[in-house]
């Protein structure tokens, strides 16, 4: 299993999902040109001491994403989704991608894209944070799959 960023905007965010990758052993992949430089204090500030734990990939692009021929099915965190991430059947190799927090994704990456899930939410609710959005179906898909790391906890 694997998390995607696609193009994130709020360096806190990316932070928050490289702490919850490296805690729960999933590599994380983040697909550029995000709305702020990479290194930004912010990022390392949100990561903290967990930096060392984080298997990441820079991808430079969309198109460099898709060229580095990532195995499983890309599952789209999306609002759109008819699907609750609840009534999905995950499987271990799949790459829960979550969008920009300013738009999502353009069209041509949700046409790319597997599967399409949502997180229900109560009526009038617009949307989650992208970072809470990605713990809540990334701690699903975990259970599912018999993912979580064995130890302490």
């Amino acid at each position: 299993m694997r998390l995607v960023l696609f193009q994130p905007d709020i360096p806190q965010n990316v932070g928050a999902c490289m702490r919850l990758a490296a805690c729960l052993g999933v590599p994380i992949d983040v697909v550029e040109p995000c709305g702020f430089l990479l290194d930004d204090r912010r990022v390392r500030r949100a990561v903290m001491d967990y930096a060392a734990l984080v298997d990441w990939t820079r991808h430079t692009s969309w198109q460099a994403y898709l060229a580095a021929g990532q195995a499983g099915r890309l599952v789209l965190m999306t609002t759109r989704a008819a699907c609750s991430h609840l009534d999905f059947a995950f499987a271990p190799d799949d790459r829960l991608m979550v969008g920009r927090e300013s738009g999502g994704v353009p069209e041509d990456v949700h046409g790319a894209a597997n599967a399409r899930v949502r997180v229900p939410l109560r009526p009038g609710a617009r949307s989650l944070n992208m970072a809470m959005a990605a713990a809540l179906v990334l701690g699903e898909a975990l259970r599912q799959t018999a993912g979580f790391p064995q130890g302490r906890g």
